[in-house]
């Protein structure tokens, strides 16, 4: 059974011409789930990963729902990074003239002034939390009439340590709203939040039934300590487009970008000590091919949004299976094939053999000789009333 159109999922004309206009013409799944109920205005909770399509799946229904003479601002959504609130805004920005709509970003390390005086004036503002949350306690924006709130990748806005933040802005909206909850998970402290931020949400998955991403090709290579910079050479010599290498400090993706483009592979690097100027100049020269290498950390990558990657090589390992999963799913995504790699020490195989078994990844890491280690020994400590760990 084929998907359903925009139209029949409730898509107004005028916006749906206008994703016609940027050669779209069929919804994603996530699409197709959440747009019936978001357009009724109902609350949503999505667990639907990057790179799925989950952008345009609150984005249209906010637009389809507001009208150019409402308050300003009538929508807000929330993001983790300042990267991810300029990709969200240009989505926004590609359909929201179509109704008479204005869109504005608010994110740190460019004038506070500036950035107020455009979200004041927006109907929609696309926001981090820490930024939004000085801007409104100066008093030079206010969400009392905000009805529609979004909460996009709220599991890495918990990890990131910005729950203080968002509760804050919560209390800040009217209670009478509609909220769309999206997130790659929504167990544990995530569910209990999304919970606690909506009313009687529908529930819409397109995850997967195994945790890994489908259309990637994982590959666990061994190397020395000494052969593990030629190993990334040779990989990205052969590697056939645009390709996300990930490490694990700031200095490391910094002085790993500057030994590649020593051997005369272009790279760039995004890291938290980069102002965001530098930021923009690096994606940018990334996503206009200039270099074909972005070497990054995991807290700078949180939000990314960029199409095209084939390749993402984990130089250095991550440190769990949640990592992997977020690492890798940068590749393979909107139906497209990707290829995930790591380089692996011998000092690190049995952590990244238990990450692989935990993710029904043991074949692929057998296949280069290495040895899957056994699961890690856990037992229950009556007298100290807790857990131990081997």
């Amino acid at each position: 059974m084929s998907e359903p159109s925009f139209h029949e999922l409730g898509l107004s004309e005028p916006v749906s011409q206008a994703l016609a206009r940027r050669d779209i013409h069929a919804p994603f799944e996530i699409q197709a789930l959440v747009l019936r109920d978001a357009i009724a205005g109902l609350d949503i909770l999505a667990k639907s990963p990057t790179g799925s399509g989950k952008t345009l799946a609150f984005a249209l229904p906010i637009v389809d729902r507001l009208s150019a003479d409402d308050p300003r601002p009538s929508a807000l959504v929330l993001v983790p990074t300042r990267e991810l609130a300029v990709q969200v805004t240009a989505e926004f920005a590609s359909i929201a003239p179509a109704r008479g709509l204005s869109v504005a970003s608010v994110y740190g390390g460019v004038s506070t002034r500036t950035q107020s005086k455009a979200a004041k004036a927006a109907h929609i503002v696309v926001a981090t939390p820490g930024r939004l949350t000085d801007i409104v306690q100066q008093r030079m924006i206010s969400l009392e009439k905000v009805k529609m709130l979004v909460l996009d990748e709220a599991d890495r806005m918990l990890d990131m340590g910005f729950k203080p933040q968002v509760d804050r802005i919560i209390r800040w909206l009217p209670t009478s709203r509609q909220t769309m909850f999206f997130s790659a998970t929504l167990d544990g402290e995530v569910g209990i939040l999304a919970r606690a931020y909506t009313d009687h949400a529908c529930r819409h998955e397109t995850e997967s039934p195994t945790e890994t991403v489908e259309q990637v090709d994982h590959r666990f290579v061994p190397v020395t300590d000494d052969g593990k910079l030629d190993t990334l050479v040779d990989l990205l010599k052969i590697a056939d487009g645009p390709t996300l290498v990930f490490v694990r400090t700031k200095r490391g993706a910094a002085r790993l970008a500057q030994k590649l483009e020593r051997r005369g592979l272009p790279a760039a690097a995004i890291h938290g000590d980069l102002t965001q100027a530098q930021r923009e100049q690096a994606l940018k020269r990334f996503d206009n091919g200039k270099v074909g290498t972005l070497v990054a950390t995991d807290v700078a990558a949180r939000g990314l949004d960029l199409d095209g990657i084939t390749h993402v090589i984990n130089y250095d390992p991550p440190e769990d299976n949640k990592g992997y999963v977020h690492r890798v799913g940068r590749t393979g995504r909107a139906g497209r094939t990707g290829t995930g790699i790591t380089l692996v020490t011998q000092e690190q195989q049995a952590d990244v053999s238990r990450i692989a078994a935990r993710l029904e990844l043991k074949d692929e890491f057998e296949q280069e000789g290495m040895k899957t280690a056994p699961p890690r020994l856990v037992y229950s400590s009556r007298r100290r009333g807790g857990r131990r760990r081997f």
